[in-house]
């Protein structure tokens, strides 16, 4: 096997081990093996392109166009012609699929389902990783800078796993980079230079250590390259949520006879919901309450906490039933009224949860939806959403005493040891403080009426939706230092404040209640959009509370002990008291951030803190800065990836025979001029290569073995350009690295690390495209006399 040929199989080999890092991420592994078989055709043609030899642009090409029609057989055949060649209905449900695996990525939990739109972004990702390190190191024998694709494949998947045996993926990953690192041979390695190298020998001269030059170089460059890679993922930004932040999830598989539901990340920015600069109509309600003042819309409940994140379980899910079960814990004696609830989303809000009064006891809905009991929530199925829905809810006002809620019973052990976890990495102080505020409680009821108060009265919290959202196991602790936040900060901090002193408790998402409208009907806005607590009471069930000031309503069943909650006139109320007409245009309250809604105008605050299908679930923008700090890195390594490039055809292989000798020699010997201009030391074009010889021996303060070499190589180009019959020598390309190492331990590092990234010889690419561009222009000039008629001539 050639030398190319066992590097390209090392790139495949190295692309397979770090895509592996991608399994924990899905359910189906299968997309694996579409890659290796995948790759492995890509690799094929690259390997045939180089040996006819293509050049360099045109090997890249001719793998790209392979993988296109490789993606093209495999996802979208039936749009394109033959089956085989793309056209623009192929690129259409390219598109489509790329779009739906988006939604699928912000909308499932990990593992996710393996649908066709993440199948595409896995396998066409890992192809375009493949291409990228197969081009750097085989076709441009740059094996070093193909490690940057390899990072950036194991830093995504690692950004978006839980973290749950990532060492194993990394090892892979590191694995594979060595890999390939030793195969691209002791050329290539010694091009990194002395301090990975070590001093050059003689022919011939055996290494005192005993491994031989690539063995021991490699060793070094991988512990190199390991130790940067362990240590530039800690300066990039973090790409997971925090306690306040990302809740994490998706929606379940929806095959119709089970599957699971877990939760996208309805909270990322509520906060940008409540600042939204108009308050647009989201639902229009009507309910056959008397009191709509408590007429709650619940989406969703967060009831996972891992001191990170609060975000729901991964639930069963099922059909639809005509009549929901009695909510969980209720009792016949607790008094409750049954209400008929129609509700009318507008055609711009494409929610994957149906926002529903609690506890729900029935729905009439169309389109595809799936019931989630524990939660007692509906969600959508294959692409199901609530843009422009029309449905009627039946639900109970479930209207306990504070007498029923303190002499509630003890919940089953199930379910308190369920509902009551709280992680090791949750500050003391959060025990400490509801330890503190709830001190001289005899029940549970008291402690929960205790901690709303706390918080909406007499805590001295103030309701501020300027303040950023916070992450890590701390958040909560600064808030309750700092007394100032949003309902995601009141919510998370008393649930998480019940949860350690034994109450079950979940935090629930969804809307305040609206404003009431002239015609009898409830305007539900963005500026509505909420969180808010829910403890559970045996006898009375999931129940819920206010804790955050100046929103909402206070339940009248935790008014007992306590007055009302008093708004604090200093904060006035984020609730907008005019909503806006439904007929209002879309086009008048759009901003930037609202067009990027497919098919409408919504605030961004619509799209991910209410859960709409949008991109937001998978792009952040820290992963934005990510890959931007990896494109502009990649920019900058381009003229060293150039210099590489033109050393390795300039000192690779030539024929033997004596036509060859002229071509390799003059190569060698511009690979050495340009090398010591990289050095500092100018070229002068009007010498002759034997004083040119000299003048870099004299300049660069070369040893008389470096010395021997420059000259043998000036004399090699004199004899070819002289001589009546060139001759072949034989050595060039060592002379050329021998003289490459004496003058780079002749200068300063701040020399070296210029000559390696930002080499002087590179400015011949621009003299290159001059040059072409004024030839161009010339022929055009030329060419124009041609095109005119002479005098008199009738066209």
């Amino acid at each position: 096997m050639s030398g190319r040929a066992r590097l390209a199989l090392c790139a495949w080999v190295a692309t397979m081990l770090a895509s592996c890092a991608l399994l924990p991420l899905v359910e189906d592994v299968s997309w694996l093996l579409q890659v290796a078989f995948l790759l492995g055709i890509q690799t094929v043609v690259g390997a045939g392109a180089r040996r006819v030899p293509l050049a360099w642009p045109l090997t890249v090409a001719a793998q790209l166009l392979v993988s296109l029609v490789l993606l093209t057989l495999v996802f979208v055949r039936e749009e394109a012609f033959f089956g085989l060649v793309p056209g623009p209905d192929a690129f259409q449900q390219f598109g489509t699929l790329l779009q739906s695996g988006a939604d699928d990525v912000g909308r499932y939990a990990i593992p996710a389902p393996l649908s066709d739109g993440i199948r595409l972004m896995l396998v066409g990702g890992a192809l375009l990783i493949g291409l990228m390190v197969d081009t750097l190191a085989v076709t441009f024998r740059s094996a070093a800078p193909a490690g940057l694709p390899l990072l950036a494949l194991y830093s995504v998947a690692a950004g978006l796993a839980d973290g749950g045996g990532a060492w194993v993926w990394f090892l892979l990953a590191a694995a594979g980079y060595l890999m390939l690192l030793l195969a691209e041979g002791r050329d290539r390695l010694s091009q990194w230079g002395r301090v990975f190298g070590g001093a050059p020998r003689a022919p011939g001269e055996q290494p005192a250590g005993g491994a031989i030059a690539p063995v021991r170089t490699g060793r070094r460059i991988g512990a190199v390259a390991l130790g940067v890679a362990l240590v530039v993922p800690l300066a990039l930004p973090s790409l997971d949520g925090g306690l306040l932040g990302a809740a994490g999830g998706g929606v379940g598989s929806g095959s119709g006879n089970g599957g699971t539901i877990s939760a996208v990340n309805p909270l990322v920015s509520l906060r940008d919901s409540l600042n939204v600069n108009e308050d647009r109509q989201v639902m229009s309600v009507r309910s056959s309450s008397e009191d709509t003042q408590d007429m709650y819309l619940r989406i969703v409940s967060l009831d996972s906490f891992d001191g990170t994140a609060w975000k729901p379980s991964q639930r069963h899910i099922q059909d639809v039933p005509n009549t929901f079960p009695t909510p969980i814990g209720l009792r016949a004696d607790v008094r409750r009224t049954e209400i008929t609830t129609s509700i009318s989303a507008a055609d711009w809000y494409a929610q994957d949860w149906l926002p529903m009064p609690y506890p729900a006891t029935g729905v009439k809905i169309d389109g595809s939806w799936r019931f989630e009991p524990v939660g007692r929530t509906l969600v959508g199925d294959h692409g199901q959403n609530t843009r422009g829905a029309r449905y009627t809810v039946t639900s109970l006002d479930v209207q306990p005493t504070a007498e029923q809620l303190a002499e509630a019973p003890k919940p089953d052990p199930a379910l308190v040891r369920e509902f009551t976890q709280v992680p090791e990495s949750l500050p003391s102080i959060v025990a400490r403080t509801a330890r503190e505020v709830t001190a001289g409680s005899v029940n549970a009821y008291e402690q929960a009426v205790k901690l709303q108060d706390y918080f909406a009265v007499s805590g001295g919290f103030r309701y501020d939706t300027q303040v950023q959202v916070g992450s890590g196991s701390n958040a909560i602790a600064r808030f309750l230092r700092d007394k100032e936040g949003f309902c995601v900060h009141f919510s998370f901090a008393m649930a998480s404040m019940a949860r350690t002193l034994g109450i079950p408790a979940r935090v629930a998402v969804g809307f305040a209640p609206g404003t009431p409208q002239p015609d009898g009907t409830i305007s539900v806005g963005l500026r509505d959009a909420h969180a808010w607590p829910e403890l559970y009471f045996e006898g009375v069930g999931w129940t819920r509370f206010e804790p955050t000031p100046t929103r909402g309503s206070v339940p009248e069943y935790t008014q007992s002990q306590t007055p009302s909650t008093i708004p604090n006139p200093d904060v006035p109320s984020q609730q907008a008291t005019v909503a806006p007409s439904d007929s209002a245009s879309a086009s008048e309250t759009c901003t930037a951030a609202q067009r990027r809604l497919d098919g409408g105008c919504a605030s961004e605050s619509a799209q991910t803190a209410l859960g709409q299908d949008d991109d937001s679930g998978w792009w952040s923008p820290e992963l934005g800065w990510t890959l931007g700090a990896l494109a502009v890195l990649a920019l900058l390594l381009l003229p060293m990836l150039w210099r590489l490039r033109i050393r390795g055809v300039r000192l690779g292989a030539h024929g033997r025979a004596d036509a060859d000798a002229t071509v390799h020699a003059l190569s060698a010997w511009q690979e050495l001029t340009d090398t010591a201009w990289d050095f500092g030391i100018s070229p002068e074009e009007s010498q002759t290569p034997r004083k040119a010889a000299a003048r870099i021996v004299r300049l660069g303060a070369l040893d008389p073995a470096a010395a021997e070499s420059v000259h043998r190589v000036a004399d090699a180009v004199e004899q070819v350009l002289y001589a009546p019959t060139p001759r072949p020598t034989v050595g060039l390309a060592e002379d050329v690295r021998r003289a490459t190492d004496a003058l780079r331990a002749s200068v300063g590092r701040g020399t070296r690390l210029r000559a390696m990234f930002v080499p002087r010889s590179t400015v011949r690419v621009v003299w290159a495209l001059s040059a072409r561009w004024s030839a161009l222009g010339e022929r055009v000039v030329a060419a124009r006399p041609a095109l005119r008629k002479p005098w008199g001539q009738q066209g």
